[in-house]
């Protein structure tokens, strides 16, 4: 532990006792409490504390995890892993490492890398999650009576029932589906404006909340850093925000240690107060970016990149900075009435 029990406390009174900053409701008035309560948390320590998180693909539950902890001797703050077709049995077993993880003390988060709805699962990764749409496809994507749409549902329907579980468990999920939309490398990717990508953002929504009745997410807007470069764009994040009322966190993902403070800032001005984070990342912050950006609530390190791109005292001064929380240090199920 890299605190004493009278260093964490000292702490913890400080955060709880610092004038309240703007905070947010869930954008879904009929959220569980859990997750009204970890939303409330995420407020209180915003601008003071970022937590640690780290990303495990779901053939693979816990082994990045597990290896964080190797090396640093603290284990992240947040687990996550991805509601994805790529395997045939993907979704149970992720339920019930998501559970597993609950209990020992983590915050969960789920991601969703999907294929095209006129493909069938498991879907490849190139010719299906990272391929294209038509014009017209996309269109009847939203047509009710298409069979484009009809297969969508399908899709929704298919992760509704894994959701269901955790929600019957009382699990809050950091929920961040339809991830980089502003970049051009996923189907729903490159789609600006009412029509293009907010127009399926909402219809997640509302099939899940709605229909579904799923109120245990936290529904977290993630785009990628905006950038130029040849074959790898992504754009400006406003054409692809869908507004407050749609978005309880903004999120970017950084992978190539382009930390641009003009990236914090602009979700800083789009959200308007709302909670930030970095959804995945590659090559860590250092200690200096975090303190010209106070404002992100948590990074989540991408699986093979924790030692891909990071040298191992990389690792252990993120996890040694002091407004870095990890597992021990953040426990909200505890401290949030």
């Amino acid at each position: 532990m890299k605190r004493t029990l009278f260093g964490l406390f000292a702490l913890v009174l400080l955060v709880t006792s610092l004038p309240a900053q703007k905070r947010y409701k869930p954008v879904d008035p009929q959220a569980t409490r859990e997750a009204r309560q970890l939303l409330r948390y995420l407020y209180k320590l915003r601008g003071k504390v970022i937590l640690s998180g780290h990303h495990n693909y779901n053939h693979s539950l816990s082994q990045y995890s597990a290896r964080l902890r190797e090396i640093t001797g603290e284990e992240p703050a947040i687990w996550g892993s991805d509601l994805s077709y790529l395997r045939a049995d993907f979704g149970q077993a992720v339920v019930e490492e998501a559970l597993r993880q609950h209990r020992s003390g983590h915050i969960i988060t789920l991601m969703w890398h999907v294929g095209r709805p006129q493909d069938n699962p498991p879907y490849p990764w190139k010719e299906s999650v990272q391929a294209e749409m038509s014009p017209e496809e996309w269109e009847a994507l939203f047509d009710p009576d298409s069979e484009i749409h009809r297969r969508w549902l399908a899709q929704v329907d298919r992760i509704a029932p894994f959701l269901q579980q955790l929600q019957n468990e009382k699990v809050p999920v950091l929920w961040r589906p339809y991830h980089e939309m502003n970049g051009i490398w996923f189907w729903w990717g490159d789609k600006p404006g009412e029509d293009g990508y907010i127009r399926l953002w909402k219809a997640l929504y509302e099939r899940l909340v709605h229909h579904h009745q799923i109120h245990n997410l936290i529904w977290v807007w993630n785009a990628n850093a905006p950038r130029d470069r040849e074959n790898d764009e992504a754009y400006a994040y406003a054409d692809y925000f869908p507004g407050l009322d749609w978005v309880d966190v903004l999120a970017a993902d950084v992978y190539h240690n382009d930390y641009r403070q003009v990236h914090h800032d602009q979700l800083v001005e789009m959200g308007e107060g709302k909670l930030m984070a970095l959804g995945e990342i590659g090559k860590v912050p250092s200690p200096e970016i975090l303190d010209q950006q106070p404002l992100w609530s948590w990074f989540m390190i991408w699986a093979t990149w924790e030692e891909r791109i990071n040298s191992p005292e990389d690792l252990r001064t993120l996890y040694q900075y002091p407004r870095t929380w990890n597992r021990d240090e953040a426990q909200p199920l505890k401290w949030v009435p």
